[in-house]
């Protein structure tokens, strides 16, 4: 073997007989250390687990070259949960690595369809990995069943028919028909044909899983967003109950503390006005020549939020709450026909890094988070769970945040508690909060967010327009939240002798 330095070595050397030499010298020397039978590695600090799973699939390719990944590990793309990852290979002698085992059986080699993969393996076709996993198999002596269950299939099924639609699942069933002879899979294949079939609601067929089953009754949902909706509960029923009851204001206060409602809801959204040019909207009905449909953004949304009768207005069943959602979005976006007004969306949309729910699954999502926030009890819990139910879903092409706030204020009204506004300094924090709970699953940022925004709201006089404006340009609502964190201004709480403390 030509002379090779240690640090042209990769991070982890499998050995052969041409290398033996080599590492049984760097070995002596300590440049080397064993993590499992001819697994070796130059890493001499970090934990045998970690550098494994670093260098995974090159490790499997070296033990077994041209082996065909498979079974339940061409589906989950991962080692399974006790570290197995299972192969098709000419040696049938499995090898136990740090947190890894390798689990090779003997079968049927790469098929044309299947895929190259890293390390000189190969990565079966996705007809292949189903019709595979259609077997049954049994753990042994506390391992993992080498196949999945029919409910994580069925599972894997609905969670390909969310990602791509019918489409996916079809394209599935064609691949897995013209290779399920090369195979000797043909009885496998008819089980699969019939659980697609029972997914797409062309063939009936019992099914296991919640949302396969939901799906034949024509409700599918959304099981990731069930669990962020199951999250939020659990931490509002363990918070203390917050109740801030709303002074009773003249309909000057109310007009003028719905106007700021509005402005600042159409702020956040990017529909962007000056408060003066805003008044003029609202309260002159002069409506800018560039931009009328901006203006009937925030005069819709005005019209909803100042009709005190329409914002006491809250769901008693789903299918109220779907009422209210259309009839509601209907009357923001009556001014952008070209947004459907009143309807659901057609076409998936996101927002940054997040997807929101598919069209296909908006109702039967909508419908799982409906029978989640009947078990609140506490009207601020209630609006923050509708806030984030609407928003979470966007169930619409455009107005959903407003549409979110809205619901979420009418949760509060009708139990004649204080809305919340969002200034626009406070959008970042509204916002993140948002994310924290949508990308991480951390709830208590939200929670605490709208805390503050209904206290601060509670805080303001506005009895007169004027003087409401004074108080929101002195605790820094107006300000652009990147300017203002770059200055380190925050939203802050009035003097405690003015409003409503």
């Amino acid at each position: 073997m030509p002379k090779i330095s240690l640090e042209n070595l990769p991070e982890v050397i499998v050995s052969s007989s041409s290398s033996t030499k080599l590492i049984s010298r760097y070995l002596k020397e300590g440049k080397l250390r064993k993590l499992a039978s001819r697994l070796y590695t130059r890493n001499l600090i970090d934990t045998p687990e970690l550098i494994t799973k670093r260098n995974l699939w090159p490790i499997v390719g070296s033990f077994f070259p041209g082996a065909l990944i498979t079974d339940r590990t061409a589906i989950e793309n991962k080692p399974a949960s006790d570290g197995s990852i299972f192969l098709i290979a000419s040696k049938k002698r499995n090898i136990t690595l740090p947190g890894i085992i390798l689990r090779p059986r003997k079968g049927i080699p790469p098929l044309p369809s299947d895929r190259p993969f890293i390390g000189g393996l190969f990565l079966s076709s996705q007809g292949r990995a189903f019709l595979e996993n259609m077997k049954s198999s049994r753990a042994r002596k506390g391992s993992i069943s080498r196949t999945l269950s029919r409910l994580e299939i069925e599972e894997q099924l609905e969670a390909l028919l969310q990602r791509g639609g019918p489409e996916a699942l079809n394209k599935l069933r064609d691949e897995a028909f013209k290779i399920a002879p090369l195979l000797k899979l043909e009885k496998e294949y008819k089980h699969l044909d019939k659980l697609i079939g029972s997914l797409l609601r062309t063939k009936p067929h019992p099914l296991q899983s919640l949302t396969g089953i939901a799906r034949q009754f024509g409700f599918p949902y959304d099981p990731n967003r069930l669990s962020l909706f199951l999250k939020l509960q659990e931490n509002l029923m363990r918070s203390a109950p917050v109740s801030r009851l709303a002074p009773s204001l003249t309909p000057e206060a109310l007009a003028n503390l719905a106007f700021f409602e509005a402005y600042f809801s159409n702020f956040i959204e990017g529909t962007e006005f000056e408060i003066n040019e805003a008044f003029e909207i609202i309260f002159k009905g002069k409506i800018p020549p560039q931009r009328p449909a901006d203006a009937h953004d925030i005069l819709g949304t005005f019209k909803i939020v100042s009709d005190t009768q329409e914002m006491s207005k809250v769901p008693k069943t789903f299918e109220e709450l779907l009422d209210l959602l259309k009839t509601r979005h209907a009357m923001i976006m009556e001014g952008r026909p070209d947004k459907g007004p009143g309807q659901f969306k057609t076409v998936l949309n996101k927002a940054g890094s997040t997807v929101f729910v598919s069209p296909d699954l908006v109702v039967g999502t909508l419908k799982k988070g409906f029978e989640i926030y009947q078990s609140l009890e506490v009207p601020f819990h209630k609006a923050i769970f509708m806030m984030f139910l609407v928003a979470e879903v966007h169930p619409f092409t455009d107005g959903n945040g407003r549409i979110a706030r809205v619901m979420m204020n009418a949760e509060l009204i009708s139990s004649l508690e204080q809305r919340i506004i969002i200034p626009t300094v406070y959008r970042n924090n509204y916002l993140s909060s948002l994310r924290a709970l949508s990308l991480h699953e951390i709830p208590e940022p939200l929670i605490r967010t709208l805390d503050f925004a209904q206290k601060y709201t509670l805080s303001l006089d506005f009895s007169d327009y004027k003087k409401a404006c004074l108080y929101l340009q002195k605790t820094n609502a107006f300000l652009d939240p990147n300017e203002a964190d770059a200055s380190g201004l925050r939203l802050i709480l009035p003097p405690a002798d003015i409003g409503y403390l």
